[in-house]
Parts: C-alpha cells; structure tokens; sequence
C-alpha cells in the first residue's frame, strides 16, 4: 500500500480530533462586562526568523522569555540564510541538531504558555536539495517549427522534460509526433503533405527556494504534481520519526510564488478532467489570438490547474500533517488555484496585507473560507512592509491591525521577529523586510500595550460565530475565460482579478455599505442546503445568495442555485442571469443543459429595481442589488453611514458582537445605531480593558447606543438581547470651559535606549529632543521621562481631560505616582483626577529607532551583514538610512488640561 493512501485512510480520525480539539470553546459563559479568557490564539505572535539556524539554547530560551513577557502567545520558525561571521553555527536543515533544537524550542516555548508552527521547508516555497528536475517547480516552453511540403525536421531532445510534439496542417489538422522521439531524444520527421507547424513542448525547472537556509537550498517543488509532494515529505516523515517531546502546533506553507505553470502529467489530468486532449488544442492554448475559442481552451486549462491543487497536491500536505498531529496555516493568494477552495483545506487560512496593498475585501477571501467551512481561526501575515525599516510606529501597527480585523481577521501573526543572538551588535540580526517586531527595536518598550489590545480584541474575535448574513458568490470562470496570456494567478498585490471585476466592486459597496457578507466558490455551494429561508454551508446560514454580474457559469453550478431556491433560498443576479457555460470539453451537452435551465424561469416585477420568479419556497431576484436584498429581508449596519466608520458582527448565545473602528478622520460623538434590537449593549475599550454598561435608546425600530469614537480608535459593544446588565455605567464624558496648558520646567531623564544615554536636562517648552544641546540626542532612539509639578487648576471639576498634543511615538503616563495606561495613538488624550494643590505628571515617551538607523549609517559602521538580499528598502534597492531628515522624537506638546463634566 502507498504512503499517500496510508495518509488518506488514518486522516479522518486524526483530523476529526485535532479539528474538534482546534474548535473547542471554553464551556463558560462570559459575564456580561467581562473580556473572554485568552487563549494563546489570542495573544499576537511572530514569525521568528531563524538565520542560518545558528541557534543555541540560552539564546532561544532568553528571546523565548522577552517574547513571552510582551504579551507573545506564539512563534513561527522559519529557516532562512545566514548571518556572516557566524558560519560554525550554522544547522543544516532537519539535521539531527537542528530537530534537537526544535524539540528544545517547543519545550520551552510551552513552559512558558506558549506554542510554536514551524514552515514545512526553510525560506519560501516549499522545495530543498531532494527535489529533482522532474519534481522541479516547473514552466511549459514552446518552440514551434515551420515545415514546408516535404522538408525535413531533425530535432535533439531532452526526452526526460519533453512533454509532447504536434504538428498542425494549415486546415488545424492535428498529428501526435510524440511517439517518434527516439529514447535518446532523437526526433526526425518529413512533412509528406501539406505546409505544418509544429508544436515542440518541454517542461523547464524555474525557481529555486527562496531565501533558503543551510540543508534547504535548491529547486522549489512543482505543487501540481502529485509526486512531487509525496517525495518531499518523505524528508520531514524521516526526521520526525524519532522525535520525543512537544510538537509544533501548525505546519505552514507560505503564499504562492512557484512561478509554475505545467507538470510532467498535466496533460493526463487534462484529458481525465476536461474529457478532450489538450494537445489538439496547442494553438489557442500558446498561441496569440483573441478569439472565444482559444479563451475557453484556456479557461479548461486554468480550471484544471486549480483542480490539481485543490483535489490532491495541497491535500496530500494537509492529510501529512494532520496525521502527525499538525494543523495546517496555508496562504492560498498568489496562486493560479481557486483561491476560496485553497484557503479552506487549511485548518488555519492566512491572508496578508500590505501597506500599499490594503484591500480588506481581498483578504476577505481568506476569511470567507474559513467562515463558509466552519474554521475558527483566520490569520495574517501582519506588517510586512508598512514603512521603512525603524520608521514604524505602534500606531502604523494598530491601524492595520483594524484593517484586518474589520476583513474577518482574528489571528494576527508578525512578520516579523528575528532570532538574534545577545553577542551580535545592535541592532542584531534583522530580515530584509519586516516591521522588525524585536526586543532590540525601541519601540519595543510599548509593545505590551499593543499587545493587550490585540489579545482582548481577538478575544472577541474569536468567540461565538460569525454574523454575516449574505453570501457572495465568486464568479471566477469570468477570470478564467480570458484569450490573454496563459498563466493567471490571484495575488493579494494589486488584485486586479478582484477590484477590477464586478465581483469586486461589488463587495467594496457591500463592506462600505454595511452588509455582512462571505464569498463563495463553485465547489463550496454544492455542499450548500436551504430551508427555512436560510442557506446553511458548514460554517453556518445565511439569509440571501448573491451572484454579481458574471457572463459564464457552469450548468452545474446554475442547477445547484436553482436547487437552493427551490429549496427557500432568495438567490439575488445582480444585473442580469449569466449567458452561457464556461470551457469547451463536451460545449453542446452543457450549453443545451444550460439553456433548459434558462427557460423553467419565469419572471415579474418583483418591486423595487429587481424581477422576480418564484422558485419552489424560495425566488430569484434579478436587477439592483441593493433594492433586491432589501425585498428579501436582510438588513445593513447604517453606522456605516458615518464617514469612516465600519464594522464586523459576531453571533453569541445571548446576542451579537460588534467591533466597530472609526477609519476616518473625523471624531464620531452620537448615537450609533445597530441592525440588532438590544435590551443592554456594554460598551469594551480594547486599548484600555475598561467596560460598563453603554446608555442606549430605541429609534425607529432599531437599538442606538451612545458611542464617542476618535478617528483612529476602535470599540467592542456586547449586545443582549433579552439580558439586562445594570451593575456598571460606561462613563461618557464631555469638555466643560477653556483648555489651559500645563507650562513651566520638565524635567527630562534619558531611561533606556542607545547607542548612549542623553544628559538629563530640564526644559521650560517642549521641542523634539533632537533640539536639545549635543550630539548625543540626534542618535539616540529609546525612552525618555517628562516630568512636570504642577497646581491643580481652579474649578470645581472632578474629572480632567489630559490631553499630551503632538507625540513621537508612544508614551506611558503616570500621575502622582499612579500608571494611567498607555497612549499609542493620537488624540494622546486620557481622563484624570487631580488632588488639591500639587501634582506630579510623568510622561515615559518612546520613539522609533530611525535616528539611531540614520546615524549607523552616516558612520558608515557595517550592520547589514547578511548573506543572500542582505537589507533592502521598500523598493527592493539597497538599504541607506544616512541619507533620512532627523525623525522628531518626544514631547513636541502642547500639554493641556481641560475641565470634563459627566454626561450620563
């Protein structure tokens, strides 16, 4: 019996109880003003760069320690190139040292309270020195050769990558050469008849692992060939088999960037899946014309392509790890495959986003996927590239954090942290492109309060169900029905497969619009049921299916939708129906089976901008969306009304969930009103922990709360349906009279930070402590302490607004000795109460580490030490920081006080 069907036959147990293990909640339920418990799901955690594998013990176990102590609930090793000087060190790759260190990792990693995923591979994508020219990570090469009436064709090939010659008459006749290539490669061919091009196809390797650490180094994988991936999990089957102790939670297969169009037996899986040889087809398939005939040779050769993934390569991974009691995260953007198929074999589906590419409705896809099949966890590789290296701030950080979050997001993962040993030179070792979410940065020093917002945030997030109440579904044979080009991939950079198309657009309008949706794919609706008005899939049910404009939909899809609306579906076309079948095997069946479809349906006004036909218990809408949602029922969050603000909903047992971020940049102080009738809403500051019960009224049918939400900021509301919660007020506060400055002498402390710690100084106005006298201070990046006495204002107020003005980059406040928070992004404002006569204000404030960057740099002292890209900017080019404007750092103010009265 093979491996692979050894794997298929023990799966289904083992999958069931890690799934149904993964899933578990705890079985308590959460008081009404009380945070959910925190899982180490629910902490933030990294990817953890191990450079050349040169770790060691008390290394691992120290950055283990300090990860821990920030709010870390989790690491992600992921091997990579080296750091040079440190070549000793260096682990081969699944070496016998290398799983010691794993296995110590993972220990300790858990003493600790926390866990550890690990790539199945090192650098990106899976491949290494096992993989052969056959298994390569592979492209389809045609060469094609004019041969007259009775010339002679004498070719010398590569029989092991030929994949097959045709010649073609100049009538499109085809004849099959293939069989006379001799086993050496010789081919010798006279046209007898007739003017011929001939069709010559090899199969070339192409890309090779990139960044790859020591034991890992060679050809990527070819992921759509079976055994390709079979053969390479014969390495990691090796290296585990003696492997005592903790394991990894997660395997991880990184976004795809094969750069693969073809396999040894693409052919083969064309004809079993298409019902017609692909080889008759070479023309339309390489060729350059525009016609309907070469976009559905091309869109059967797409559709196959995603079928090799979907039905056994990427499975045969999955069904690996599962059976050694791994979870699987798999990023499924950036490949030629169905993305919403791909994201849902994981256990873990994981998107990204970056800063040039924020699309919440891209990453919905990754969310959407795991929503529609019922998985608990949606992660993403979190902070890539945001700005340039150092120049991050925790603010930059929290608003895509937002982002995220509002796209289905709950599992937020860093990219990233990298392993760097206590000897090397600040700033350690460093990946060429990242957030650097590491000790040695300083803004590290406020890292837990980040950290805490995201553990009490994904907390939410991670409870109950999701709440959408549409389902979108994703017309994809449109992409694939395209004459242009051959191989086409779904990136998650630009997206144009996306915003560019009506699906797309669409669900901008939806997300801006207030309504709760999912994608869908093909595959996923055949599993799907209706009744009771309702369309469940795995994950859940929705109220209504929508299917944006689309041109080409397979029969069988068509069917299943009439099905579901026979069934108490309401299936909204936006537009128009589709016209026709997409791809060209067996054409005329399907377009007849198509067309008889088309004429069961019978439709009348259905009022509004929609036609109507009636369906069994369910009907079809067709024409405006928006006006056809509406007639079927289902509702929309007007909060989003409001400039800026947006939401996500979540179900519990006794209500919804509601996490809501203002992402304008305007404050909102009013009533927000909700789709969901409430008898209590708790209002929940993520960023402060605080809650209480929020004050609400009922307006026009539907629940309004009370909210004042800062541009930038974020806020959870708990709402009960039947539950009254009394026992504390959310305290809302509004300014009362004129602002005053606090003026007089701060005095300035340098506390931690480098290369050397600033003089001390005291200071009668707030500047940047880059104004301040020496050299010192315009290259220092660390934590500096404003302290100022002052009297208590006159007034009779008992509440205070302080407010600290401009703010580079975070600050830790305390007054009269007692810690108030921590303030990450602006307004840097915050309630006090301040004691008869005199008080004391302490102000930790951290900046980023740009200056000390820049000052490395004009020194020309060698930092960027690395082997393979070294250090790059945001433009890929070499990193140079001399060249950068002092970064303004500190206290810039002014600081206020401003009486605040209770307006409850």
């Amino acid at each position: 019996m093979s491996r692979a069907r050894t794997v298929s036959l023990v799966l289904p147990a083992i999958a069931l109880a890690v799934a149904s293990c993964f899933a578990a909640e705890t079985a308590e339920p959460v008081p009404p003003m009380a945070w959910p418990p925190a899982t180490k799901e629910c902490l933030p955690w990294s990817y953890w760069w191990w450079m050349g594998s040169a770790v060691d013990e008390a290394n691992v176990a120290r950055e283990l320690s300090r990860y821990g102590q920030a709010g870390w609930g989790g690491v992600h090793i992921i091997p990579i190139y080296g750091a040079k000087g440190y070549e000793q060190k260096f682990l081969p790759y699944l070496s016998s040292d290398w799983m010691r260190m794993l296995r110590f990792t993972c220990q300790e990693a858990e003493n600790l309270g926390m866990a550890v995923d690990m790539t199945t591979g090192t650098g990106w994508c899976f491949g290494g020195p096992e993989v052969t020219d056959r298994e390569a990570c592979s492209v389809a090469v045609s060469r094609v050769v004019t041969v007259k009436e009775g010339s002679e064709l004498h070719e010398k090939l590569n029989r092991d990558l030929l994949q097959t010659v045709i010649a073609f008459d100049e009538t499109g006749k085809s004849e099959d050469l293939t069989p006379q290539v001799a086993d050496n490669g010789q081919f010798d061919w006279v046209a007898v008849k007739g003017n011929w091009q001939v069709y010559i196809i090899t199969q070339k390797p192409t890309s090779r692992v990139k960044r790859a650490a020591p034991g890992g180094e060679g050809y990527m994988l070819n992921p759509l060939f079976d055994e390709a991936m079979q053969h390479y999990l014969r390495r990691f089957e090796t290296a585990f088999a003696g492997y005592e102790g903790p394991r990894p939670r997660a395997m991880y297969h990184d976004s795809f960037e094969y750069g693969v169009n073809w396999s040894p037996d693409l052919l083969k899986q064309f004809a079993k899946r298409r019902g017609y040889r692909l080889e008759d087809e070479l023309p339309a398939l390489f060729g350059t014309e525009l016609s309907d005939r070469a976009a559905r040779v091309k869109a059967d050769y797409r559709e196959t392509v995603s079928d090799m993934l979907i039905e056994s390569s990427i499975p045969l991974w999955t069904a690996w790890c599962r059976s050694h009691g791994f979870l699987t995260r798999n990023q499924a953007h950036g490949s030629p495959g169905n993305l919403l198929d791909l994201y849902q074999l994981a256990d873990i589906p994981e998107t990204e986003m970056f800063n040039k590419d924020r699309r919440p409705v891209v990453s919905k896809f990754a969310s959407s996927a795991a929503h529609v099949a019922g998985r608990r966890l949606v992660a993403s590789e979190t902070g890539t590239w945001l700005k340039e290296h150092f120049t991050e701030k925790l603010s930059d950080i929290k608003y895509l954090l937002d982002d995220l979050y509002l796209s289905g997001v709950n599992h937020v993962i860093f990219h990233g942290t990298c392993y760097s040993p206590d000897d090397a030179q600040w700033p350690g070792w460093l990946f060429y492109a990242s957030t650097e979410m590491n000790p040695r940065n300083s803004i590290w020093h406020d890292v837990p309060a980040l950290a805490d917002y995201i553990r009490r945030c994904q907390s939410v997030l991670q409870s109950g169900q999701p709440d959408n109440e549409l389902l979108v579904y994703w017309p994809i044979y449109d992409n694939w029905h395209d004459a242009s080009g051959m191989q086409m991939n779904f990136s998650v950079h630009g997206a144009a497969w996306c915003v560019e198309k009506p699906v797309g657009q669409l669900g901008q309008r939806l997300w801006q619009r207030g309504y709760g949706f999912d994608f869908i794919s093909d595959r996923q609706l055949q599993s799907a049921d209706a009744g009771d008005s309702r369309i469940s899939v795995p994950g859940g049910a929705y109220r209504v299916l929508v299917v944006p404009h689309c041109t080409h939909m397979p029969a069988a899809t068509f069917e299943k939708i009439l099905a579901l609306a026979e069934g108490g579906a309401t299936v909204v076309f936006e537009g128009s129906l589709p016209r026709d079948v997409p791809g060209l095997g067996d054409l005329a069946k399907r377009r007849g089976r198509f067309q008889e479809l088309m004429k069961s349906l019978e439709f009348s006004d259905g009022g509004g901008a929609a036609q109507r036909a009636q369906r069994g218990k369910g009907q079809l809408l067709v024409g405006d969306v928006e006006s056809a949602i509406a007639v079927a029922g289902a509702d929309r969050e007007t909060l989003t009304d409001h400039a800026g603000l947006l939401c996500i909903r979540r179900r519990f047992d006794e209500g919804r969930q509601y996490f809501v971020a203002n992402r304008g940049s305007e404050p909102f102080n009013s009533w927000l009103p909700l789709a969901f009738v409430a008898k209590a809403v708790v209002v929940m500051d993520p960023m402060s922990g605080k809650t209480g019960a929020a004050t609400i009224r009922s307006q026009s049918g539907r629940t309004e709360v009370l909210c004042d939400l800062p541009p930038g900021h974020s806020v959870i509301l708990r709402a009960f349906a039947q539950r009254e919660v009394t026992d504390r007020k959310w305290t809302y506060r509004q300014p009362e009279g004129k602002a005053s400055e606090l003026a007089g002498n701060w005095q300035v402390e340098f506390l931690a930070g480098g290369p050397a710690l600033p003089p001390g100084c005291t200071i009668d106005r707030l500047m940047s402590w880059t104004e301040f006298p020496g050299d010192e201070v315009k290259a220092f990046a660390g934590t500096a302490r404003y302290s100022l006495k002052f009297n208590r204002p006159s007034g009779d107020a008992r509440e205070w607004s302080l407010d600290l003005g401009r703010l580079e980059q975070s600050a830790r406040v305390r007054l009269n000795g007692k810690d108030l928070g921590t303030l990450l992004i602006p307004p840097f404002r915050m309630p006090v109460e301040l004691r008869d006569g005199a008080n004391l204000l302490e102000i930790d404030v951290t900046s980023v580490s740009a200056n000390r960057i820049r000052d490395l740099d004009l020194k020309k002292v060698v930092w960027r030490n690395f082997y393979d890209i070294n250090l790059v900017n945001m433009d890929y080019k070499p990193f140079d920081a001399s060249t950068w404007p002092l970064a303004e750092c500190g206290l810039l103010g002014p600081v206020t006080l401003q009486p605040l009265r209770s307006a409850n």
